[in-house]
């Protein structure tokens, strides 16, 4: 029997706690990874706990389909159409193996999905004479609703968009539940396939909260690694690599000249400028200097760490506390690398109790239940928008 639009809202912001699944899926395109947690009230006063959560990879032969959907030139109408479906069922099939898997079957009130980003367009764009940004995730929630049988939020970056915004980064309204403190100045930093950090000042409210993508994470790392070694390797396991490389200054100041990097905030960034054509880019001049493998990916990896800390000394306040999280976290001698340039204490998503591969799925569980309870859950002060606004589609 359908379930009535306006009764599941009602019943939903009525209970407490809501056990809410969160689904992510990153710009690494790895896998997709889901946390399940209860949680208690909103904004300043929410509360949450985590129960589970698990990382479901991608096969090989659907990673590589969904890559292809990153190229304009290898891509099309079509393929896109099919494989927002595709993932749709992808990501209902991974809810109901987690929760048979976790035995919390029956229990769970709300599902929350991010989705593939599969193209981000953060500048303003002009057609027919009509001018926006615009954004695309895809992984069909109706098909995730009819799997599971449970009310499903998704596609959350659009009304953002929609309301002047450029989506991203969206995971700054968690970072401001999860992490804001009234006596120490925090950047919560991610790495990710591209690196996004979220400052909260001492005492901030929501409207003091900056937030921007800083440039490349993992992406130029992982891509250079993975043609450097034949795709024998998809990473540079604990930087290893890197720390086995010398850093060529002018490949880095090369690459440190980048625009993107002297852009104001709000600002955000993907493969746009940051994948395959710029990581051949670097390869092709790192050959003509007939660097080593080791020393290629020494350079961008220092490429991330500077890009990073740049970005601090001339967008941000004071900074007392640094909580890094995303896959850059677990290359040693990337945080290595970070703490010496910083110099602040640095800690991880770990010291919270919060387990790495948990921190986006998990953001998701909070973003989905901020928006079945009306809350706006975007940060203007991050993305440019006009106001606040309730990002998320449900479909009950």
């Amino acid at each position: 029997m359908a379930r009535d639009l306006l009764a599941e809202l009602e019943r939903l912001r009525g209970k407490e706690p809501r056990r809410v699944v969160g689904l992510m899926s990153g710009t690494s395109v790895d896998g997709v990874s889901l946390a399940l947690a209860d949680i208690w009230g909103s904004y300043k006063g929410l509360r949450w706990r985590l129960l589970a959560y698990k990382t479901y990879p991608y096969p090989r032969e659907l990673r590589e389909e969904i890559f292809r959907l990153f190229s304009p030139q290898g891509s099309s109408s079509e393929a896109v159409c099919l494989m927002n479906f595709v993932l749709g069922e992808f990501y209902g099939a991974a809810v109901n193996r987690f929760l048979e898997e976790t035995g919390y079957r029956g229990t769970v009130d709300l599902v929350a999905s991010h989705g593939q980003t599969i193209w981000h367009i953060p500048a303003p764009r002009r057609v027919a004479g009509i001018e926006t940004r615009a954004t695309l995730q895809i992984g069909e929630p109706a098909v995730i609703a009819e799997r599971t049988g449970l009310p499903v939020v998704a596609d959350f970056r659009v009304r953002d968009v929609a309301a002047g915004g450029q989506g991203a980064p969206i995971i700054a309204y968690v970072d401001f539940v999860m992490f804001r403190s009234e006596e120490r100045n925090v950047a919560v930093q991610n790495i990710g396939g591209i690196a996004n950090v979220t400052y909260l000042p001492a005492g901030c409210e929501i409207d003091d909260v900056v937030a921007f993508d800083t440039g490349p994470g993992n992406m130029v790392i992982d891509g250079v690694v993975r043609r450097l070694t034949g795709g024998r390797l998809d990473y540079d396991v604990d930087g290893e690599m890197a720390r086995r490389g010398r850093v060529h200054r002018g490949l880095l100041e090369w690459l440190l000249s980048h625009p993107y990097l002297d852009r104001r905030p709000p600002k955000t960034t993907g493969r746009e400028e940051f994948g395959d054509h710029f990581v051949e880019e670097v390869l092709a001049r790192a050959r003509s200097l007939g660097l080593r493998p080791e020393d290629v990916v020494a350079t961008v990896t220092e490429f991330t760490v500077e890009s990073i800390a740049r970005s601090y000394e001339r967008f941000l306040g004071p900074v007392d506390l640094v909580v890094l999280g995303g896959g850059g976290a677990k290359n040693r001698y990337l945080v290595e690398r970070l703490r010496e340039r910083l110099g602040v204490e640095v800690r991880t998503h770990g010291d919270y109790g919060i387990p790495e591969q948990a921190k986006e799925p998990l953001g998701m569980a909070i973003l989905g239940s901020e928006s079945v309870m009306g809350v706006p859950n975007n940060v203007p002060g991050a993305t440019g928008a006009v106001k606040r606004v309730v990002m998320g589609k449900f479909v009950p």
